[in-house]
């Protein structure tokens, strides 16, 4: 069991940052590896390297939910070899990191339709995430074919057809509703959305959980991410007044 072997790992610190759940849009790795003379699968693997550093960051730094922007319903349209060389680098990942990872307490999580990719990447996540659903420690969600736009698209005809079924009257419908028909509805609601690379917008990242989250943009390119610039973040967050909407 998971809990037998996270005492392998020190226990998780945590501090009074108050980020429960953080999201990374992670940008910049094709920058990345263009300022260096490389190929782009060359940034992707540099990012995955990224990926791990801040998986192991979040839970020492004791954050809950750490949720990364991984393959966007939208990268479809990147050329076909630099998918073949995603998807390849996810399998790898899990291969690789998982054992780690599900001694840490870790649970995997995936949101979006990932059931699009080939079927052995499908097994994989799969298996990942019945290995790892009873581990407390923190989680890590992966989007994966994911977009928020078909997210609220996909929870809007749910109450539809509810309410065609007659059992729910239309005028009744709330927020809540919406909410727990999102792929994140099990998930802390989102405090803090970091974006690298130094642009600044959402890409149909997480837009009805982002609504009171605090916004973070650095022009560090995502293979270059670490545990301090992570930490930077965190203390950016603290130092925010926090208000929704009130005085």
């Amino acid at each position: 069991m998971a809990s037998d072997a996270v005492s392998l790992f020190p226990a998780p610190d945590i501090s009074s940052h108050g980020a429960r759940h953080v999201a990374i849009i992670m940008d910049g790795n094709g920058r990345w590896a263009k300022k260096r003379l490389l190929p782009r699968v060359a940034g992707h693997k540099a990012g995955v390297e990224a990926v791990r550093r801040t998986v192991r960051a979040a839970h020492d730094l004791g954050v809950e939910c750490l949720t990364l922007y991984a393959f966007s319903s939208e990268n479809w349209k990147r050329p076909e070899q630099e998918i073949i060389d995603l998807t390849g680098l996810l399998k790898h990942f899990i291969r690789s990191d998982l054992d780690e990872f599900h001694e840490r307490g870790v649970r995997l999580r995936i949101i979006g339709d990932y059931r699009a990719f080939e079927p052995g990447a499908v097994a994989l996540i799969e298996e990942a995430q019945a290995r790892t659903r009873d581990n407390r420690a923190n989680t890590l969600v992966i989007a994966l074919n994911y977009g928020a736009q078909d997210e609220l698209a996909r929870a809007a005809r749910i109450l539809a057809q509810q309410a065609v079924r007659g059992e729910i009257d239309p005028a009744t419908i709330a927020p809540g509703h919406i909410a727990t028909l999102l792929d994140t509805a099990d998930l802390p609601p989102l405090d803090l959305l970091i974006r690298t690379s130094g642009e600044q917008r959402l890409s149909n990242f997480l837009l009805w959980q982002a609504a009171y989250a605090e916004l973070y943009f650095t022009d560090m390119l995502w293979p270059d991410f670490d545990k301090n610039a992570l930490m930077n973040a965190l203390a950016n967050f603290k130092a925010r007044e926090r208000r929704y909407g009130g005085l």
